[in-house]
């Protein structure tokens, strides 16, 4: 950087753009992407929050602007390639240009490849892989033509680098590494970074939706060799940082925000 006085805390993300996938959840709760969009807009970022259902979208909108914080809620359903290109324009009509991109889009998925039906297969790269694919076919463009450059951040998970069955899933974020390695190739020259996160046993609305047994929660804190479970806000603690100029020269690299889960098995059964 020309300027070697820049404060510590000047992350380069004032009013720049974001688009933000995935960012609802439900009720009041901090998923991966709702933290994202808090943490982008609190550091000055305008954000559009884009979730399928349209009401978890508006939801972390009103938290932003509760901060003082810009954001526009959007609807969209991310498999649906009109929808994508819909969602790039939004942006570009309510905030003139598109900086960064997270897709934090995703669904969970059980069984192997015995137990699962092709059209369980189909359904979870769809939405998992896909969906990713899509709204960065729409964003680069306009990044290159508004930004002169940009950001994305592509959400996985440990699953891809140290499976424990869910095939399905553990696929999908396979998939997902090698796309936003890919696209950092693809697109370095554009001034466009691509970086990957895989968060471990974050407690999050979409793992304890639909319940969690005290004794699995017990399960997933020992995976951790910190003895501790981790959050939506250290996903997006995460992102932000990706996004920041204090990332400018990390692309296609993935971020395992874990815990250290991934360095040894995945029960501490010795503790």
């Amino acid at each position: 950087m020309s300027d070697y006085w820049i404060p510590a805390d000047d992350l380069g993300l004032k009013d720049r753009v974001a688009i933000v996938a995935g960012g609802g959840a439900a009720g009041d709760g901090i998923g991966n992407g709702r933290a994202a969009a808090i943490l982008l807009a609190r550091s000055g970022a305008r954000v559009l929050v884009v979730d399928q259902a349209g009401a978890l979208a508006e939801r972390t909108a009103e938290m932003i602007a509760a901060k003082g914080g810009t954001a526009a809620a959007h609807a969209a359903d991310m498999t649906d390639a009109k929808a994508c290109e819909a969602m790039v324009n939004a942006t570009l009509d309510r905030f003139g240009r598109v900086d960064f991109l997270v897709n934090n889009i995703g669904i969970l998925s059980r069984g192997n490849v015995v137990e699962e039906s092709q059209a369980d297969f189909e359904r979870v790269m769809r939405i998992n892989v896909e969906a990713m694919f899509l709204a960065s076919k729409y964003a680069i463009p306009a990044m290159r033509r508004t930004a002169g450059g940009g950001a994305i951040v592509n959400i996985s998970s440990i699953s891809a680098l140290r499976p424990r069955g869910l095939t399905s899933y553990a696929t999908s974020k396979g998939a997902v590494i090698a796309l936003t390695r890919a696209m950092a190739v693809d697109h370095g020259l554009d001034g466009i970074r691509v970086n990957c996160i895989a968060p471990g046993p974050v407690y999050t609305p979409l793992v304890y939706a639909a319940g969690m047994p005290a004794a699995a929660r017990e399960r997933r804190r020992l995976s951790s060799v910190m003895g501790r479970e981790g959050t939506g806000w250290d996903v997006g603690n995460a992102v932000r940082f990706l996004l920041s100029d204090h990332a400018r020269y990390i692309t296609g690299h993935t971020l395992v925000v874990d815990g250290g889960a991934t360095l040894v098995g995945p029960v501490r059964s010795n503790l």
